[in-house]
């Protein structure tokens, strides 16, 4: 009996250390993903208050926080977690639109939607959230697009795409009997209708809308 609690005794060591550098790491890097996460949502928030309360400049460094929380975040993710992984993507993506990286956010977005419609996994709201966010960066960019003079052609599919990813998201509020989420998404679609008509002359006298 001795013998065998001395030898347990010994072992403690290597089975810590075992354990250290294999689980141990593991738990240790969910743990410090945790906590970008959790930066990355606080930073969001705040950026939200500030900007209701002072204006979309005020909001920007807060936004920029959260954009390198999540990015931190994302180093940290084991692959395994997917729908983790999705989660904190699609939360960047939104803070990365306020931070004059609309290009980015809005590829990131399009590969995101993509991948959440086609995993028979994905959690309906996670989907229709990721959707609106790249309806509403198709949006701006269809804006900037025309301002800068870019040819009608190019800028017409863009915001075509905005225009039915809100129309579907519309149909979805309607068929799940969410009359002010029904109702959101149809004053979104006349958005994008105006924006594609709208003359630009006009539009070049509208301030740019905050994303």
């Amino acid at each position: 009996m001795k013998k065998a609690v001395l030898i347990a005794w010994l072992l403690l060591p290597a089975v810590a250390a075992a354990y250290h550098y294999g689980p141990g790491q593991e738990a240790l890097r969910l743990d410090d993903a945790g906590s970008a996460i959790a930066r990355g949502r606080a930073a969001s928030a705040l950026a939200r208050a500030t900007a209701a309360k002072e204006g979309d400049a005020a909001a920007r460094e807060h936004w920029a926080t959260a954009d390198e929380a999540f990015g931190e975040a994302l180093t940290l993710l084991p692959k395994d977690r997917v729908a983790e992984t999705r989660a904190v993507i699609l939360e960047r993506a939104k803070a990365q639109m306020q931070t004059s990286q609309l290009p980015e956010a809005r590829r990131t977005l399009e590969t995101l939607v993509d991948e959440l419609a086609r995993d028979t996994q994905t959690d309906a709201l996670q989907l229709a959230d990721a959707r609106e966010t790249l309806a509403n960066a198709q949006y701006y960019t269809t804006w900037l697009m025309r301002l800068e003079g870019l040819p009608r052609e190019e800028w017409l599919k863009e915001i075509e795409a905005s225009r039915q990813n809100y129309t579907l998201l519309a149909e979805q509020r309607k068929e799940a009997g969410d009359a002010d989420g029904a109702a959101k998404q149809a004053t979104n679609v006349e958005s994008a209708v105006r924006l594609a008509r709208i003359d630009l002359k006009e539009l070049q006298g509208i301030p740019l809308p905050s994303t």
